[in-house]
């Protein structure tokens, strides 16, 4: 009885039906997990009504673990490798393997419409007992997976006849052949988006692409691979509802693609291999492009200013640094509405487009803050930098939530370092910035710009940090601040096991460490100052890894990866990690 009116006090007395109602307007995750606390009551309804989760670290939870609270989702997100796997510094027999999540999926968690695995291991098998038991999936999204072929896209192409998102963007696909695509075009009539760009499947059938045309009147999204755009003539015809295209190639003369007509509703366009002899394709719709994706064009600098001049109603431009800071300085005058900007480093450093124009530094960063006001995410790799650009960013751009900044190694002098005042200024300008990442060299940032980061990061929740601070002290001011953030990466940096050991507990809220390159012990066991109940450690040995360029072996140094597992340490880890348990202060 006791128990009972407290739970009704605990609820102020609302009841089922009214909470029920409530709930289902509460989307935030972070506000979810608040009004779970309140009560058991609470709780459960929660449990009930939640639609979506997002699992950050597969190993963070186990599949029985989800499905005893979270029985009626309809949406699952699961991410596997650290993101360190994206740049090869993750062994590729790491784990993150999604076998037993599929085996509770199709045993459980029958009102489940969208799947969503990212850098995971998914073999065939996994997708035929995936789709034999959840054939009514609406979004099945392989993203930067592995482990698959196109057998297994033909167990889902057969089965998931309701399937309106298909997305295998950057996925590691074995292709045996094209009848996956084939079954999906025969199957399917309410496919919106599908995607296979930058995978190595180029057996695909330009027939198949023009009967999923025509059959699936609200197909609105594709991207392709290597597909010859001249091939795409009548597909683009019979895709009327179309709204994003990207991919394909341009392999015959330029006179011949006078014939190719972009759809008339499409408004995001990713360019890849076009040369400036087709940019005349583009030129008639340009005006009306809400998003233009460069990354893989082949196009100079002037190219980008000439194509970005014509697009004032840009909002999303992805491109590399071959843009210049005069492209900059053309996308701040023609592009008032811009909110997302990346730009890469090129494929190789010394490309012969990135001459002495093509190359972004304080220059080109200080136009675009002053004239792209709705910045909301930027992402920059930078040949030279100065905190000019940084202040800039924090006095104009108040509406930016992402942050990324890398210094290229290229340039043996960089006009003006420590960064730690642009750092500063930056930070307490841009009071939405919710993830940020510094990487820099040696002497970018001292240990007060370590403090200033700490100190003025206070609605951060994911953070890189690479080769910046001085000394352990910087790391330790850092660690009294950032009371928001969840995850922390770093490489590069000076820092001993003990420090890292101390940041760890200091971080109230941080959920997830990853570090490559500090200062080892002899046996490692400065790192059990941070050992507690329900965090796992790992360690990755230093080792030798082939070189991308020349195949010449060169040393990795040593990984730490560590996070919160209500699972337990995991038993599926390789030779190559060294799982330390934080509850029996031993090696296993």
């Amino acid at each position: 009885m006791e128990n009972r009116n407290l739970n009704r006090m605990m609820s102020f007395n609302i009841s089922d039906e009214a909470l029920g109602c409530v709930m289902a307007y509460i989307h935030d995750p972070r506000d979810r997990d608040a009004v779970s606390l309140v009560c058991r009551k609470w709780y459960e309804t929660d449990a009930l009504t939640r639609k979506h989760i997002t699992i950050a670290m597969c190993y963070a939870t186990s599949p029985s673990r989800l499905r005893r609270r979270f029985e009626r989702l309809e949406s699952l997100k699961l991410k596997g490798k650290p993101r360190a796997a994206m740049f090869n510094l993750i062994p590729e027999d790491w784990g993150g393997y999604v076998t037993p999540w599929v085996n509770e999926i199709a045993n459980a968690f029958n009102c489940l419409k969208c799947l969503h695995f990212r850098r995971m291991i998914v073999k065939d098998t996994d997708l035929e007992v995936l789709v034999r038991a959840r054939n009514m999936l609406q979004a099945l999204k392989l993203d930067k997976c592995s482990g698959f072929s196109t057998d297994g896209l033909l167990h889902v192409a057969r089965s998931c006849r309701s399937l309106k998102t298909l997305f295998l963007e950057e996925s590691t696909i074995i292709e045996k052949d094209s009848e996956w695509l084939h079954e999906l075009a025969l199957n399917n009539t309410v496919l919106e988006t599908l995607n296979f760009y930058a995978t190595d499947l180029d057996r695909i059938r330009i027939e198949d692409l023009e009967l999923i045309a025509r059959n699936c009147h609200s197909l609105v999204s594709l991207k392709v691979s290597d597909c010859e755009i001249l091939d795409l003539v009548g597909f683009f015809r019979a895709a009327t509802a179309l709204d994003e295209f990207g991919g394909g190639s341009y392999n015959l003369l330029p006179d011949q693609y006078a014939v190719v007509s972009f759809p008339p509703r499409v408004r995001r366009l990713g360019l890849s291999y076009m040369r400036r002899s087709e940019m005349h394709i583009v030129f008639p719709f340009a005006s009306l492009l809400k998003k233009l994706d460069l990354l893989y064009a082949m196009l100079d600098t002037e190219d980008h200013c000439q194509l970005i001049n014509r697009c004032p109603n840009l909002e999303v431009l992805e491109t590399r640094n071959v843009i210049g800071d005069r492209g900059l300085e053309v996308l701040a005058r023609s592009c008032k509405r811009l909110k997302r900007l990346r730009i890469e480093r090129g494929a190789d450093e010394h490309d012969d487009m990135e001459d002495e124009q093509g190359s972004v530094s304080q220059r080109g960063l200080t136009d675009l803050a002053q004239g792209c006001l709705e910045l909301e995410y930027l992402a920059v790799y930078v040949s030279d930098i100065t905190n000019a650009p940084l202040e800039s960013i924090g006095t104009y751009c108040k509406n930016l939530c992402d942050f990324r900044l890398v210094l290229l190694d290229r340039e043996e002098r960089i006009t003006e370092l420590p960064l730690d005042n642009g750092v500063r200024a930056l930070l307490r300008g841009c009071q939405r910035i919710r993830r940020f990442a510094l990487y820099l060299r040696s002497g970018g940032l001292t240990d007060v710009g370590l403090r200033y980061i700490g100190q003025y990061s206070q609605n951060v929740r994911w953070m890189l940090l690479g080769c910046v601070g001085e000394s352990d002290a910087g790391l330790l001011e850092f660690s009294r601040g950032c009371p928001n953030l969840q995850k922390l990466e770093m490489r590069g940096c000076c820092f001993s096991e003990h420090a890292l050991a101390v940041t760890v507990m200091r971080l109230i809220s941080l959920r997830y460490l990853w570090v490559q390159g500090y200062r080892a012990s002899a046996t490692g066991c400065d790192l059990l100052t941070m050992a507690r109940p329900f965090w796992n450690i790992e360690l990755i040995p230093q080792r030798q890894v082939a070189n991308a360029d020349d195949d010449a072996l060169i040393e990795q140094p040593a990984h730490i990866l560590a996070y919160y597992s209500l699972a337990g340490p995991r038993t599926d880890c390789p030779e190559t990690v060294i799982p330390l348990d934080p509850l029996s202060f031993r090696n296993p």
